[in-house]
């Protein structure tokens, strides 16, 4: 559309010119030819005619160009409005994106801080027996209640054993928290089929060993389950045993010891949990079914108290009752007496006394 202004006034311009021209370059004609004058007079009116037609389209081109350019200035203002605001969307999201993926790299650094922490507590004997008892101890914790159990109980033959829950029949089951990390991490980390097999046969005989000791040192005869718990820290750990090593837990299952995973313990735990309930409600049970039966020995007791006062006060009654027709008689026999005639009159001052001995004889 500009162009097209620019070429109509371009035009114009030319026109113009050209009319200048022409009038610049026209035969000078005497003052005396009347005709050369009205044709002079003509033309100076038809320039002055195209000079106003020419001053008028100016005025129109130049009032267009500006609204023309007015509205360009508009819509590149708005345009730019426009692009500003997009672009600052734009870089709050980078933004916002920028601080979650500073806030995923800290949490990455300290992820592996503590996967290096971890490594350290499981390189050391001692920081991995305690790392494997803490969690033991607070699936125990989390699921009985206290005196339920007790950590580090002491055995009859002097032993400590890192759990021991107490069981209804009075026999504690045992549970272990040492686990072989090193044959286990050179599984893992065997490259060739030689170190593969070397690592196998070292966690083979690891855990044999611990099985054996489990064994041997915490299942006892009337103190103690039959069975006994040998606590896996890790569900990675004990599903590779599962699949390698089922061989060696067949023998533990024969020698009493059961290999369990925390969520193997946790569910043991609830089963636990759940027995010393029933214990519990059967204990509840029995004392209630004593404190009903003493309770039925009270009540009958109770009636024949009940029943020996009723036959006394039976016998009061039917003593009261004699006592009151003796009293019946005896007022009769003492009307009839007042009513004898003795020929004369007797005071009142000397009435006969008579016994009472013989009036009950007389009755």
């Amino acid at each position: 559309m500009i162009e097209t202004l620019v070429l109509v006034l371009g035009l114009i311009i030319a026109i113009g010119v050209i009319a200048i021209i022409a009038l610049l370059l026209r035969p000078r004609v005497p003052v005396a030819d009347p005709a050369a004058e009205q044709r002079l007079a003509e033309l100076n009116a038809n320039l002055q005619t195209m000079g106003q037609m020419l001053a008028t389209a100016q005025s129109q081109l130049q009032h267009t160009v500006n609204q023309r350019l007015d509205t360009v200035t508009q819509n590149l203002g708005e345009s730019m409005k426009t692009t500003t605001k997009h672009t600052t969307e734009h870089l709050q999201q980078l933004h916002a994106r920028l601080a979650v993926i500073d806030s995923a790299q800290k949490n990455i650094s300290e992820l592996a801080s503590t996967v290096t922490s971890l490594q350290k507590v499981f390189d050391n004997k001692q920081r991995r027996g305690a790392f494997g008892q803490g969690r033991m101890e607070a699936i125990v914790a989390d699921g009985l209640p206290q005196g339920a159990y007790e950590f580090q109980f002491v055995l009859s033959n002097n032993l400590r054993p890192d759990c021991c829950i107490h069981m209804p029949d009075k026999r504690h089951l045992i549970i272990d928290a040492k686990f072989p990390l090193e044959a286990t991490t050179a599984l893992e980390n065997a490259k060739t089929d030689e170190e593969r097999a070397q690592a196998m046969r070292l966690l083979r005989q690891n855990l044999g060993k611990h099985i054996a000791d489990i064994s041997e040192k915490y299942l006892i005869k009337g103190e103690t389950q039959e069975v006994a718990f040998m606590f896996i820290p890790s569900e990675s750990l004990f599903a590779e045993l599962h699949d390698e090593f089922e061989d060696v837990l067949q023998k533990g299952y024969r020698a009493g010891v059961i290999i369990v995973s925390p969520s193997l313990l946790m569910l043991a735990i609830q089963v636990v949990q759940q027995i010393q309930k029933d214990a519990r409600m059967r204990e509840a049970t029995d004392k209630i079914l004593t404190e009903v039966g003493l309770m039925i020995g009270d009540v009958q007791r109770l009636k024949d108290r009940v029943e020996n006062l009723d036959r006394h006060f039976g016998n009061v009654n039917k003593d009261i009752e004699q006592i009151v027709v003796s009293a019946d008689k005896i007022l009769n026999r003492g009307e009839k007496i007042r009513r004898v005639d003795f020929g004369e009159t007797v005071d009142a001052g000397d009435a006969i006394e008579l016994p009472l001995g013989k009036l009950g004889a007389a009755e």
